[in-house]
């Protein structure tokens, strides 16, 4: 059984020590994962740490010619890594390799274009007789923890602007996922990476709490991104702030799409239902709550169902969580809140599927407060069915959450539209979205508010993982 490998320093290394890797959709063990330890751990900080220094001295050409290599070497490997994906994170084709991989490709040339644009300034100063300078200078090494729901955009991501910008990485990637989110080592050692820059490691459950607090408090760790969950992102903010090191957060999130009364209903459906129910739910941004006027809802909700069961068709297979634990969060939620008065109007909750880890689609009408899917992020195939009067209440109850990442408006009204996306507390708004409340790109600034996390991935990226220092003297 093949064993994936930790990458340290250039070179594969194995351990004892393993993880089961199983591939959601038959509940199998495909392969094995190498655990690293506290011991392996600081390896790759210290292969990081000797680096760096050749690294960030690397003219900007020949950094950018590795990214622009490494993006030609995925591009040729979408449907191979694609599949690896499919089988590790039980993804669909379309959205690994017709969705994650090239989006990552993308994001390999949009930073291999930005490397140049570090800049730094010639600020004027009172006294005629003195100059200054204001010079961006990359951090050292950063830790970088990404999850499995998007291993190529969220995996390159956690890496490549900090590289671009001078840095060395320790990677920690998912344990469910170590294969394909350990082609972002394989791939850049291709293209020319040095030994050292990026070192990727995955540890065991029972092990990963000491082995991230190893790194964060590490003192040539300087700088952390982490993409994950809101109650993980606490801890791991604690940690950092006890050791007074800087974070880039992307965390949980309850996304709205606000369908209003003029909207193209046939248009809002699609993006209602890719938004809600594209990976089964599982992706940070997804549409949780469909807020919708009520002298729409009726029609709206008839020509939702009928778009559900176009793409996701009740005769076809279930859909697949990542593990049984989100099929059972996801009715238990539904169940607390039929039995608080919501109803059911797509999907059915006691539906038994062939293995575990499948579940379908499910839209509940009448959430409200006092009920645990209100506020709770599914992070799964369901989505709540909320009816309001009129648009300031949709707003209201958009921004009736602890979280702020994403979110949509559907409207024939651009003006419309912007004025209800300016007041929607979310670091982004899409209006008239295909995919809903889902949209990632590289050229555009990535993260959300409040307990969403704070911070961007994205075009503003490279000014992330910069230091500011100014230089004055006499002229």
């Amino acid at each position: 059984m093949l064993t994936v490998p930790l990458q340290i320093n250039g070179k594969d290394v194995t351990t004892s020590k393993t993880i089961d890797v199983t591939n959601p959709s038959t509940g199998k063990v495909i392969h094995q994962a190498s655990s690293a330890g506290i011991t392996e751990a600081v390896k790759a900080v210290e292969a990081a740490e000797a680096a760096f220094t050749a690294w960030s001295e690397l003219p900007y050409d020949q950094k950018r010619n590795i990214f622009l290599k490494a993006a030609d070497i995925l591009e040729k490997r979408t449907e191979e890594v694609g599949k690896w994906e499919e089988e590790e994170a039980g993804a669909a084709t379309a959205y690994a390799s017709g969705f994650d991989v090239p989006t990552a490709v993308s994001g390999l040339r949009e930073v291999a274009g930005k490397i140049s644009l570090v800049q730094g300034t010639v600020p004027p100063l009172i006294d005629p007789s003195r100059s200054a300078m204001v010079l961006k200078e990359p951090f050292g090494v950063i830790l970088g923890i990404a999850p499995w729901n998007a291993t190529f955009i969220l995996g390159f991501r956690a890496v490549t602007y900090a590289i671009a910008a001078g840095n060395t990485v320790v990677f920690k990637v998912s344990e469910i996922a170590p294969r394909s989110l350990g082609v972002i080592g394989t791939v850049f050692k291709e293209a020319g990476l040095p030994d050292g820059v990026l070192n990727v490691i995955q540890s065991h459950p029972e092990d990963a709490a000491a082995v991230t607090k190893t790194l964060i408090e590490h003192p040539a760790i300087k700088k952390i991104n982490f993409t994950g969950s809101t109650a993980v992102g606490r801890i791991i903010a604690k940690m950092a702030g006890e050791n007074l090191k800087p974070v880039l957060m992307e965390l949980g999130g309850k996304a709205p799409a606000i369908v209003l009364d003029d909207a193209d209903l046939a248009l809002a459906a699609q993006g209602c239902t890719l938004g809600a129910f594209m990976h089964t739910g599982q992706i940070c941004m997804s549409t949780e709550r469909i807020i919708v006027q009520r002298s729409v809802s009726d029609k709206f909700a008839e020509v939702l169902k009928g778009t559900i069961e176009a793409i996701f068709p009740s005769k076809g297979d279930a859909l697949v969580n990542v593990s049984p634990a989100g099929v059972v969060k996801n009715k238990k939620l539904l169940k607390d809140a039929k039995e608080k008065g919501a109803d059911i109007i797509f999907g059915d909750i006691n539906a038994e599927e062939a293995q575990p880890e499948r579940m379908r689609p499910v839209v509940v009408k009448g959430v409200k407060k006092g009920m645990d899917l209100y506020y709770t992020e599914s992070f799964g195939p369901t989505v709540s069915f909320i009816e309001v009067d009129t648009e300031e209440e949709a707003i209201k109850i958009a921004n009736d959450t602890e979280y702020g990442l994403s979110s949509s408006v559907f409207t024939k009204d651009l003006a419309r539209g912007l004025r209800v996306a300016k007041k929607i507390e979310s670091g982004a708004v899409h209006i008239n979205n295909g995919l809903g409340s889902v949209h990632d790109e590289p050229s555009l600034p990535h993260g959300g508010i409040k307990s969403s996390g704070w911070g961007r991935f994205g075009a503003l990226g490279m000014e992330e993982w910069v230091k500011t220092k100014t230089i004055t003297y006499s002229n």
